[in-house]
């Protein structure tokens, strides 16, 4: 199975869960990342946080949802609710959900709050992954209509309550 963690920019949020999910993902699971409008480059923070947690770096790439390696089976948006950013659409045919982090290459202030913007956007990614890889995915994967509802309950669980507090 093929998922895809699709943003705008590809150079944070889109990355920290390509590489969180590989990292944690079983045998058989394979996420990739892509932008609407990709920056063409990783934001730093991103990959010194990634390493901080002992996730490999070796092969990411902001790169276009055109560009894709493989056809993706589940498609997750990532993007925040904030600043009225605009998530795409992917109108392939896959499953598809989302999961709203807020942006941390947006993020203003001092070093200590920029860096916590970006942890926090990395543990609600991590969070909401190691939910979605704890379900039942070989009984899911035969009933598209459940894991598209338990991928939405994910995101509405995992990640509307972070916007509230």
């Amino acid at each position: 199975m093929n998922v895809l963690f699709l943003c705008t920019g590809n150079s944070c949020r889109s990355i920290l869960a390509e590489a969180t999910f590989n990292h944690l993902a079983p045998e058989g699971w394979k996420a990739m990342s892509a932008g609407s409008k990709p920056t063409g480059k990783i934001h730093p923070r991103s990959l010194a946080l990634l390493e901080r947690e002992g996730i490999a770096i070796e092969g990411l790439s902001s790169k276009s949802w055109d560009n894709l390696p493989a056809t993706p089976d589940i498609v997750i948006t990532v993007c925040g609710n904030a600043a009225g950013e605009t998530c795409p659409a992917y109108l392939g045919p896959a499953l598809r959900a989302h999961w709203g982090v807020d942006d941390p290459a947006e993020v203003t202030g001092t070093e200590e709050e920029i860096n916590a913007a970006f942890t926090q956007a990395y543990r609600a990614l991590r969070e909401g992954i190691e939910t979605f890889l704890s379900l039942p995915l070989d009984d899911l994967q035969q009933n598209p209509s459940a894991f598209r509802t338990k991928l939405d309950y994910i995101g509405i669980l995992k990640f509307k309550q972070s916007h509230a507090k």
